[in-house]
Protein backbone atom coordinates (compact mmCIF):
# COMPACT_ATOMS: atom_id res chain seq x y z
CA UNK A 1 0.00 0.00 0.00
CA UNK A 2 1.83 3.28 -1.29
CA UNK A 3 0.61 6.82 -1.51
CA UNK A 4 -1.08 7.63 -4.93
CA UNK A 5 -2.17 10.34 -6.20
CA UNK A 6 -4.79 11.63 -9.26
CA UNK A 7 -5.58 14.90 -10.48
CA UNK A 8 -8.65 17.26 -10.33
CA UNK A 9 -9.47 19.95 -12.87
CA UNK A 10 -7.74 22.44 -11.68
CA UNK A 11 -4.38 20.52 -11.56
CA UNK A 12 -4.17 20.28 -7.98
CA UNK A 13 -3.18 16.71 -6.59
CA UNK A 14 -5.54 14.28 -5.22
CA UNK A 15 -3.75 12.15 -2.58
CA UNK A 16 -5.14 8.26 -2.22
CA UNK A 17 -4.50 4.69 -1.64
CA UNK A 18 -6.18 3.20 -4.39
CA UNK A 19 -4.86 2.17 -7.24
CA UNK A 20 -7.81 2.76 -9.61
CA UNK A 21 -10.25 6.39 -8.79
CA UNK A 22 -13.27 6.93 -10.86
CA UNK A 23 -11.96 4.82 -14.12
CA UNK A 24 -8.29 6.34 -13.94
CA UNK A 25 -5.61 5.14 -13.04
CA UNK A 26 -3.11 6.51 -9.95
CA UNK A 27 0.37 7.56 -10.17
CA UNK A 28 2.62 7.34 -7.08
CA UNK A 29 3.54 9.82 -5.14
CA UNK A 30 7.15 9.10 -4.53
CA UNK A 31 9.85 10.11 -6.01
CA UNK A 32 12.33 7.58 -8.47
CA UNK A 33 14.76 5.63 -6.80
CA UNK A 34 18.66 7.88 -7.00
CA UNK A 35 21.30 6.13 -7.68
CA UNK A 36 24.40 7.39 -7.88
CA UNK A 37 25.79 4.71 -10.30
CA UNK A 38 24.18 5.68 -13.61
CA UNK A 39 24.12 2.56 -16.03
CA UNK A 40 21.83 4.31 -18.65
CA UNK A 41 23.34 7.82 -18.42
CA UNK A 42 25.37 7.03 -21.96
CA UNK A 43 21.97 5.45 -23.37
CA UNK A 44 20.12 8.51 -22.07
CA UNK A 45 22.92 11.10 -23.96
CA UNK A 46 22.59 9.61 -26.97
CA UNK A 47 18.60 9.57 -27.45
CA UNK A 48 18.71 13.04 -26.71
CA UNK A 49 21.35 14.24 -28.94
CA UNK A 50 19.78 12.08 -31.92
CA UNK A 51 16.94 14.07 -31.06
CA UNK A 52 18.26 17.48 -30.66
CA UNK A 53 16.77 17.84 -26.51
CA UNK A 54 20.63 18.73 -25.22
CA UNK A 55 20.68 21.65 -23.88
CA UNK A 56 23.79 23.24 -26.17
CA UNK A 57 21.34 22.35 -28.94
CA UNK A 58 18.05 24.56 -27.79
CA UNK A 59 17.47 27.95 -30.03
CA UNK A 60 15.42 29.85 -27.30
CA UNK A 61 18.66 30.68 -25.42
CA UNK A 62 19.74 34.26 -25.73
CA UNK A 63 22.81 34.03 -23.92
CA UNK A 64 25.86 35.78 -25.94
CA UNK A 65 28.42 33.91 -24.81
CA UNK A 66 27.56 30.59 -25.84
CA UNK A 67 29.82 30.34 -29.34
CA UNK A 68 29.06 28.30 -32.50
CA UNK A 69 32.19 25.99 -33.45
CA UNK A 70 32.79 25.02 -37.01
CA UNK A 71 35.81 23.79 -38.90
CA UNK A 72 37.52 25.82 -41.26
CA UNK A 73 39.23 24.22 -44.71
CA UNK A 74 42.44 24.34 -42.48
CA UNK A 75 41.28 21.98 -40.59
CA UNK A 76 41.65 24.44 -37.26
CA UNK A 77 38.26 24.84 -35.04
CA UNK A 78 37.19 28.88 -35.58
CA UNK A 79 34.57 30.11 -32.54
CA UNK A 80 32.25 32.41 -34.07
CA UNK A 81 30.04 34.89 -32.58
CA UNK A 82 32.63 35.07 -29.35
CA UNK A 83 35.09 37.69 -28.70
CA UNK A 84 36.95 36.13 -26.03
CA UNK A 85 38.41 33.23 -28.30
CA UNK A 86 38.98 35.26 -31.78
Amino acid sequence: MHLMYTLDEAGNRLYTLKKVVDGKVTKSAHPARFSPDDKWSRQRVTLKRRFNLLLTQQNNRTDQSIMTVTACSTGRREHQHCAAWE
